[in-house]
C-alpha cells in the first residue's frame, strides 16, 4: 500500500478521556514533546512529584510489568510496590493530579513469571488481563496493549498481532465502563529497533486499526509506537537517530520524522517514541520541532542514580559498600539484556547497568542505610541530593521538549 494513502474517517470518542483532554490541550499551547518517566526507583517516583510541583509541567509515570505489577501477580522490582500501592502513593503525593499513571509494555508474557511458568497463549493473555484490571481499578490514565511477545513462536502474523490486540483492548473497554473511565491507549508491537520505521508497514498497520476500531465502534488509540531510530543499549542510544553524521542510504531523520508524524495525524493518532534516553541535546532539542508528541525515558535514570551512590561512596572513601553494591548489581545479571553484541563493557559498567533493579533488596538498603549516615554526618541528607540529580537529569528533557514556562 502506498505512503500517499490518506487515511479514511475515525472513531472518535464521544467526549475525550480527561488524560487525553489534558494531553490534547498541553501539545496545542505551543510546540511540545510530552515526557513519560520510568519509576526506576522510589526517588525516581519522587523527583518527578517534585518536579511537577516546582515546574507545573505536565509529566507521566509509566510502568512497565517487572517494575511494577498487581499484588496478585507477584509485584515488581521497584520499592516492593505493587500497582496498587504504587498508584495510591503517587495520588496521596499529588492531590491536583498532575502526574499521569501509565502501564508500559502490558501484555502477554511481559511479566517474567509468565515466562518463567511457560504459560500457554490462552494462560498468558488471562493473566495480562488481570493486570490491566488492576490497573484501571487502581486508577490509571495510560494503557499500553502490547501483545508482541510469544515465547512458543518466533514470528507471529500480524492478523494474529492485531488480534490478540483488540481482545486486550475490548477487555480493557469494558473495565474502564465498569470503573466509569475512559482511558488513553498506547499501541506498538515491536521493541525499537534502532533503525527507520518502514512506512508502507505502518500504514498498513493504522489502516487495519482504524478499520477494526470502527467494525468495534471503539476510539482510535491516541498513541502508536514507532521507529524514530531510538534504541539504548548499555549506557548510550546506539540508534540511528544519535548518528551525529548524515548515513548512507537513511533518510536525514527530521525529513522521516516529520514524515511518520504526518501520517500518523492523518490517521488521528499521535506519535509515541520509545527509548529516548541518552540522546544528545540537540537531538532532543528537535523532537518538538518535528512533530514527536511524546518519548519515553527510563535506564537513563537508573543509571544516573546508581552513578550518584557510588560518586558519593568514592567521596566517603567507603570502598566496602561500593565493592558490595557492584558486586550485588553484577550478581543480578540484569545487565545482560542490555550489552552489545560487540560489548567491551567490564565488570563495573555491567554494575553501573543494573544498580537500579537491586535497589530494593535488604542487602542493599542495609549499606546505603551505612551511605546515609556517611552523608548525614557530613552535613547533607542522601535521598535529598539522589532527588536533585534526578531531577537535574529530567530538566535536560523537560528544556529540551519545551516543557518549561518562561
Amino acid at each position: 500500500m502506498s505512503t500517499k494513502t490518506k487515511a479514511a474517517s475515525v472513531v472518535r470518542p464521544v467526549r475525550l478521556a480527561q488524560a487525553a483532554a489534558r494531553m490534547k490541550e498541553a501539545l496545542n499551547e505551543r510546540q511540545r514533546t510530552l515526557l513519560a518517566v520510568g519509576p526506576m526507583s522510589k526517588n525516581c517516583v519522587d523527583a518527578v512529584l517534585e518536579l511537577t510541583t516546582e515546574t507545573k509541567s505536565p509529566l507521566t509515570l509509566i510502568a512497565s510489568r517487572e517494575q511494577i505489577d498487581s499484588e496478585a501477580l507477584g509485584g515488581g522490582y521497584v520499592n516492593g510496590w505493587t500497582t496498587e500501592s504504587f498508584a495510591a502513593y503517587v495520588r496521596e503525593r499529588d492531590p491536583n493530579g498532575r502526574v499521569l499513571l501509565a502501564r508500559d509494555h502490558g501484555g502477554p508474557w511481559q511479566n517474567s513469571t509468565e515466562v518463567e511458568q511457560r504459560l500457554s497463549l490462552a494462560e498468558a493473555m488471562e493473566s495480562a488481563k488481570r493486570s490491566y484490571a488492576v490497573d484501571i481499578a487502581a486508577g490509571f490514565d495510560v494503557i499500553h496493549l502490547d501483545p508482541s511477545i510469544d515465547i512458543h513462536n518466533e514470528q507471529v502474523a500480524p492478523t494474529e498481532l492485531l488480534s490478540r490486540l483488540f481482545e486486550l483492548y475490548q477487555f480493557c473497554e469494558v473495565q474502564a465502563r465498569r470503573h466509569s473511565r475512559r482511558l488513553v491507549y498506547e499501541i506498538g508491537t515491536e521493541e525499537q529497533s534502532g533503525e527507520q520505521q518502514d512506512l508502507d508497514q505502518l500504514v498498513d498497520f493504522l489502516a487495519a486499526v482504524r478499520d477494526r476500531c470502527q467494525q468495534l465502534k471503539v476510539p482510535i488509540p491516541f498513541f502508536v509506537v514507532v521507529q524514530t531510530g531510538t534504541k539504548v543499549k548499555e549506557t548510550e542510544n546506539v540508534g540511528n537517530l544519535s548518528s551525529p553524521h548524515r548515513l548512507k542510504g537513511i533518510i536525514p531523520p527530521e525529513v522521516q520524522i516529520t514524515r511518520l508524524v504526518k501520517l500518523c495525524e492523518e490517521y488521528g493518532v499521535h506519535v509515541k517514541e520509545h527509548n529516548t534516553d541518552y540522546l544528545s541535546d540537540e537531538v532532543l532539542r528537535w523532537h518538538p520541532r518535528v512533530g514527536v508528541h511524546a518519548a519515553n525515558v527510563a535506564p537513563e535514570f537508573g543509571v544516573v542514580e546508581t552513578r550518584h551512590i557510588l560518586h558519593l561512596c568514592q567521596e566517603f572513601k567507603l570502598e566496602a559498600e561500593q565493592n558490595e553494591f557492584l558486586q550485588l548489581a553484577l550478581d543480578s545479571g540484569k545487565w545482560r539484556k542490555w550489552l552489545r553484541d560487540d560489548t567491551k563493557a567490564g565488570d563495573y559498567e555491567k554494575a553501573v547497568m543494573a544498580g537500579h533493579y537491586v535497589f530494593s533488596e535488604p542487602q542493599f538498603v542495609e549499606l546505603k542505610a551505612r551511605i546515609a549516615l556517611q552523608c548525614k554526618q557530613s552535613g547533607f541528607d542522601l535521598e535529598e541530593s539522589i532527588r536533585a540529580s534526578l531531577k537535574h537529569a529530567m530538566r535536560r528533557y523537560l528544556e529540551a521538549f519545551n516543557l518549561l514556562d518562561g
